[in-house]
């Protein structure tokens, strides 16, 4: 956790800004004279306020924030009101969870809403809550709120002198059950239902841990094998951090001061350990939990084990909902991410050969940026192949080639792009011809192979300038052409665009089989 980079301190800032908001959104409550109940409902607010709205623009962001409201005081409500119902509470538990999965479809706003909305009706279960408390609750909620977006978005906002991160949609969307987020709800009310049952065999009190374990698990995720290894890294970052609770929470016996010095750190600890490592989150999650209990009066010994028992029991119902109900494979999920990190190296040689060609509007950097975003997500996709667990060789060899491949496409083409933006290497036909053999390499790679005498792709493939306008430079001999670049050889703009080639040629065999693409607009 703490030697993965950290460029711009951008895990540093949201740390330590969550521990000031968070901190200050308790502290307030406090002030306010609510209860110590209140006091950390409103906490687990701002908590979530910071952490899970996650909008690509700060307008986004605040708007979002404030509509976690509207997601979370009727789910409050809710479940307060069922509280001595425990057959409509369940019910209505398993609908919460299945909504808050559903909403993903509508981008981290409905994320950031629908994991609001579960968590609120969570806290009742770990707090009790009766109808009696819901006005202080309310009042906790919304004061908290306030606080944690008059730090985010007044006192301590960094991003706005940051450019805003690219989107990056999951790929594959479809309609009904073909749709990821559709199949993943059901898995998820599923499995919770699973979770719910056998944590109800294990405690009347504390079956709510499952549940929010298999919930949890599916955050993040799109396939099956992503989730089992968050599933593993859930209940191996729950354990050390049991083992952590033992050793620290426990023998406070609740004492104040010192819980709430600790709980800081462990907010600091969950929001820079986040982006980097689940199991180093879930451990600092634990340990902040298990010192909730020993301020609540309630902590023991016993209480730790439990949660480790009704962990692996969430755990075990994520697994066996991915297994069993509407799969979605890591095959599926992996290509999807592949093919349109390929299409974003398409569109920057695109950019780039524009660029070169003289059109100063082109810019491959936005391209490059997606690159980034979307290579980041190959490597989640890809975590399963390249677990140490995993026991299939082969195909963690191959899919640890596709990952050093594409870092090294991404590599080349943040190079190209440094040389595009040079004055002087525009107009330069040479270049612009190299850049069309990249984009033939793509297109070679990412089209389905013909399955009968020449079709058109491959005649486009075998010649990258059959389908794109030649600059007039460019027009009367492609001999020339070719001969003027190999005179250039060493021109590093040449070196990159031919090193870019080779990797996506080397791409072909770890893939085995080419991702159909929609054909890129040429600029």
């Amino acid at each position: 956790m703490f030697a993965a980079p950290d460029p711009g301190r951008l895990r540093l800032r949201a740390a330590t800004r969550a521990v000031l908001g968070i901190g200050l959104a308790v502290a307030l409550c406090g002030l306010a004279g609510h209860s110590l109940v209140a006091a950390v409902t409103g906490g687990l607010a701002a908590l979530l306020a910071l952490f899970t709205v996650t909008d690509p623009t700060v307008r986004g962001q605040a708007v979002t924030t404030a509509l976690l409201p509207a997601a979370g005081l009727p789910v409050l409500a809710l479940a307060a009101v069922l509280h001595d119902h425990p057959a409509a509470r369940d019910a209505a538990f398993l609908a919460v969870a299945g909504a808050g999965v559903y909403a993903r479809r509508w981008g981290p706003r409905g994320h950031a809403l629908g994991v609001f909305a579960f968590m609120s009706y969570f806290v009742t279960q770990f707090l009790g809550t009766v109808p009696a408390q819901l006005p202080e609750l309310y009042a906790a909620v919304l004061l908290s709120l306030a606080t944690a977006a008059a730090v985010r978005f007044g006192a301590w906002c960094y991003e706005r002198r940051l450019p805003p991160p690219p989107t990056v949609p999951a790929p594959g969307d479809g309609t009904g059950l073909r749709r990821v987020t559709t199949r993943q709800a059901v898995q998820a009310t599923a499995g919770a239902g699973f979770a719910l049952l056998v944590g109800q065999m294990l405690s009347d009190e504390r079956w709510y841990w499952a549940v929010g374990a298999t919930w949890w698990i599916f955050v993040n995720t799109t396939s099956r094998g992503e989730t089992l290894v968050r599933g593993f890294r859930r209940f191996l970052g729950t354990l050390i951090g049991i083992g952590a609770g033992a050793l620290v929470a426990v023998p406070l016996h609740g004492a104040p001061v010192p819980s709430a010095v600790l709980i800081a750190a462990c907010v600091f600890g969950i929001f820079y350990a986040a982006p980097v490592s689940y199991t180093w989150m879930m451990l600092a999650v634990t340990v902040m939990a298990s010192l909730l209990y020993g301020l609540l009066g309630m902590l023991d010994a016993g209480l730790l084990a439990l949660r480790l028992l009704e962990t692996g029991v969430g755990m075990a119902g994520a697994v066996l909902a991915v297994l069993f109900v509407l799969p979605i494979t890591t095959d599926a999920t992996t290509n999807g991410w592949i093919g349109r990190a390929l299409h974003s190296v398409h569109a920057s040689a695109a950019a780039a050969a524009a660029r070169l060609a003289g059109d100063e509007q082109a810019d491959p950097t936005p391209h490059i940026r997606d690159l980034e975003a979307l290579l980041a997500r190959v490597r989640l996709s890809l975590a399963p192949l390249v677990h140490p667990l995993n026991p299939l060789r082969v195909r963690k060899r191959r899919a640890l080639r596709v990952m050093e491949l594409l870092d090294a496409c991404a590599a080349e083409a943040r190079a190209l792009a440094l040389v595009a933006a040079d004055a002087d290497a525009s107009h330069d036909v040479r270049l612009t011809v190299a850049c069309w053999r990249v984009e033939a390499a793509v297109r070679a790679l990412t089209q389905a192979a013909p399955t009968g005498g020449g079709a058109p792709g491959a005649a486009a493939a075998a010649d990258p300038a059959a389908d794109r306008p030649e600059p007039a430079a460019a027009r009367p001999v492609p001999r020339e052409a070719d001969a003027a670049a190999e005179q250039a050889a060493e021109h590093p703009a040449l070196r990159h665009l031919k090193a870019l080639e080779q990797a996506l040629v080397g791409l072909e065999d770890p893939l085995q089989r080419p991702v159909r693409l929609q054909p890129l607009a040429h600029p």
